[in-house]
C-alpha cells in the first residue's frame, strides 16, 4: 500500500497542520506575506537560495489573511491595494 503525501499547512490560528491537500498560496513566515505558488518575485528569491527557510503555505486566502498575513504586492496586486487602503484608514 502506498503512503499518502502529506502537507505541512498554517491554519487560520497561525500553527501548522499537516494536510493530504497541497497549499494554494505560498507565504514567507518573518515577512507575513502570502502569494500565488508561482509568484515571480517568490521564485526569484528561491533561485538565489534564498526564502525557502520561511516559506509557509495556505489552503486558501481567507487562511492566510486570519493568520495574519498580507497580500503578494507583485502577484496579488489588487488584494494588496484593498489591504493597503485598510491599513491606511485604520491608521
Amino acid at each position: 500500500m502506498a503512503q499518502q503525501r502529506l502537507y505541512r499547512l498554517i491554519g487560520a490560528d497561525g500553527r501548522p497542520y499537516l494536510s493530504v491537500q497541497p497549499g494554494k498560496l505560498g507565504g514567507h513566515r518573518r515577512l507575513k506575506g502570502y502569494g500565488r505558488l508561482d509568484c515571480p518575485s517568490a521564485l526569484r528569491w528561491i533561485a538565489k537560495g534564498y526564502y525557502v527557510r520561511h516559506r509557509v503555505f495556505f489552503a486558501d486566502e481567507a487562511t492566510a489573511v486570519a493568520a495574519g498575513y498580507r497580500p503578494c504586492a507583485i502577484c496579488m496586486p489588487e488584494a494588496y491595494r484593498a489591504w493597503k487602503a485598510a491599513e491606511i484608514r485604520s491608521e
